[in-house]
């Protein structure tokens, strides 16, 4: 009698535990987003110092992500399990190196493994019109989730965060110095953007439902998306499962 209570218990646990292991990876599939910190956090309480060390995600397949490096020095996209770092060089110009070794002040990331492709209209041109288009397409996401673009730009202005060393922040005029502005022309380009229409102030402006990160496809070239006139692009949204 003991020995089968005992096999029924043994047999418990594993079924348990594999039901676990299948619910995880389940939400890893299902473009679930994690957000650390929050970006009016930065800007109103100069909360620079890291809230996340990218090293420490664990789920690096298929994982997608933006936000600026700690103290506001650089930015940070992650496409696809692999982390590049944008910083503004001395002579002005950009550098992008691959690492995990980077924080944030604040950060927004998802895994996602599967996705549906959409072509997109050569009507649609700029970040309202994509946004428009996500709205369109949003009904079977009631939640924040991870999107992509890839294609061809005509043009595109991006910046880098440079805050001097020691500046302490307490607004966003004062988050802003040093900020690097570049131009972009006639570039093929991955875009990493995350949607949510309840995390105004927390991954996104308050006057937009998208925070987006350009890399150019030869990866020489990465930062924030302000604006964009896109001119063959494919987006993909996460499969919900």
């Amino acid at each position: 009698m003991i020995k089968r209570v005992l096999l029924g218990v043994l047999l418990f646990g594993l079924f348990s535990c594999t039901s676990s292991i299948k619910q995880s990876n389940a939400s890893q599939n299902n473009s679930e987003v994690f957000i650390a910190g929050a970006m009016k956090n930065v800007m109103w309480k100069g909360a620079l110092d890291g809230t996340i060390y990218l090293d420490t995600i664990s789920e690096k397949e298929g994982l997608f992500g933006i936000g600026p490096v700690r103290n506001l020095r650089g930015e940070i996209l992650v496409d696809d399990g692999v982390s590049y770092v944008s910083k503004v060089a001395l002579d002005s110009t950009i550098t992008v190196s691959q690492t995990f070794d980077v924080a944030a002040p604040f950060f927004v990331y998802a895994t996602v493994n599967q996705w549906n492709e959409i072509h997109l209209s050569s009507k649609i041109k700029t970040i309202r019109d994509l946004e428009n288009v996500i709205e369109e397409k949003r009904a079977d996401f009631d939640k924040p989730f991870a999107f992509k673009l890839k294609g061809s730009i005509s043009s595109a202005s991006i910046h880098i965060q440079n805050l001097p060393e020691a500046t302490k922040v307490s607004s966003p005029q004062e988050a802003h110095q040093g900020q690097m502005n570049y131009e972009l022309k006639d570039e093929e380009v991955t875009i990493i953007g995350f949607f949510s229409t309840q995390h105004k102030g927390v991954f996104t402006h308050h006057d937009t439902h998208v925070h987006l990160h350009l890399m150019t496809n030869d990866k020489t070239k990465m930062g924030h998306l302000d604006d964009l006139e896109m001119e063959k692009m494919t987006l993909y949204l996460p499969t919900q499962l």
